[in-house]
Order: structure tokens, then C-alpha cells, then sequence
């Protein structure tokens, strides 16, 4: 592995040619499909309409889940930023991917966008899902890791609790001692193991 590939602005790894199996070529094919429904880019004014896009996705995706998840409400008033992937897709069957753009809020206000990509081999439970992930970070060091020259991945760094909906139900001020709480939220069909693991997110011009 020595080289990048750029696949809609996501540096891939290039592995060399004895090693460079069908699932990868599946796993690329389908990222390739996913980048190619959410890709954005052309002139600055395109560009100011995809950050609107974007913004106007964050809003009603946070809107959504407080309304759902009081917990999330509670997190969001003692943390330093919130990420917010509104409309993550997620497809495949033998080899799966998953992609998304979103938007860093702080104070209310959006500070940068952001995309998410991971991929995954194995059965998927489905061909194509669409969900949310809102990553709520607690302290200005996991802040500082999301603009890492490398990316951030989510696994590596700061530590990561997925919160669930009995969990969540738990969750006060005086419990918080992890780095980002998360929400997987508006799932709908059938796909195993959804969550953050593995995740690449890095930070972009929409």
C-alpha cells in the first residue's frame, strides 16, 4: 500500500496488483455509485448552494432528533460541537460502503462540512439504507482531533460511546466522562452492524 487514490475528493488506498481483490473492486464500485449521488462541486455560487443544502439538512436532522431523543437535547447544551451527517447512504451485498456529507455546529452557528465514508465486506442485510449519525464532542482535545492533517477515524483517538435508546435514557450531566456521545438515528429497512467503527471523516469544501 503506497499510494492514494482520490475517488469525489476521498483518498482511497492503492493496493498492489497481486493483492487487489473482487471485493475491493466491488467496495469501490459501490462508493463510487454512492459519491457520484451526493457529489457537489462546479462554481462558487454551486458551491454556497451545496453548503445551504447542507445547513438546511443539519437543521431539520437535529430538530428530528431532539424531538425523538431528549438525551440528545441535554448533550447539546454542554458540548463543544456537534456533527451532523443528516443523510448517510449506505449500500451493498457482498461488498458495502457507506457516505455522507455533513456540518460541524458550534453555539448553533456551522463551522465546517465535513464527509463521512467507510466500507465493510461481508452479507449486508439490504442493498441500500439511509440514515443520520450526530456526533456530540464533550472537550476542546476531541475537537481538535477531527481536524487531524490525517482525517479522523473514528476508533482511533478520542473515545466514542454510540448511544442507544436504553442507554440514552441514562445518560445525565453527572455521568459524562467519555470524549463524543453519538446517535445512529431515522434508520429504516434492514442492514446489519449500523454504527461508526472504522468511519473516515474528513473535512471539506462542499
Amino acid at each position: 500500500m503506497k499510494t492514494l487514490q482520490s475517488i469525489s475528493g476521498i483518498s482511497l488506498p492503492v493496493l498492489k496488483r497481486p493483492y487487489f481483490r473482487p471485493g475491493m473492486c466491488l467496495f469501490l464500485m459501490v462508493l463510487t455509485m454512492l459519491t457520484g449521488c451526493q457529489s457537489t462541486g462546479g462554481s462558487q455560487s454551486d458551491s454556497m448552494a451545496n453548503a445551504a443544502q447542507i445547513d438546511h439538512q443539519v437543521t431539520a436532522a437535529l430538530a428530528r432528533l431532539y424531538e425523538t431523543t431528549p438525551a440528545a437535547k441535554s448533550l447539546a447544551a454542554n458540548a463543544k460541537g456537534i456533527l451532523v451527517f443528516p443523510n448517510v447512504i449506505k449500500a451493498g451485498f457482498i461488498g458495502g460502503a457507506e457516505y455522507g456529507k455533513g456540518a460541524m455546529r458550534k453555539k448553533g452557528r456551522t463551522t465546517g462540512y465535513y464527509n463521512i465514508v467507510a466500507g465493510s465486506y461481508g452479507l449486508q442485510a439490504g442493498v441500500q439504507q439511509s440514515f443520520g449519525y450526530a456526533m456530540f464532542f464533550m472537550n476542546d482535545g476531541a475537537l481538535a482531533s477531527l481536524d487531524s492533517d490525517r482525517g479522523f477515524e473514528v476508533g482511533v483517538g478520542p473515545n466514542i460511546v454510540v448511544l442507544d435508546e436504553g442507554m440514552a435514557r441514562t445518560v445525565t450531566n453527572t455521568t459524562l466522562r467519555d470524549d463524543v456521545y453519538a446517535f445512529v438515528f431515522g434508520q429504516k429497512g434492514l442492514m446489519a452492524g449500523l454504527g461508526l467503527q472504522g468511519s473516515k471523516i474528513t473535512r471539506i469544501n462542499p
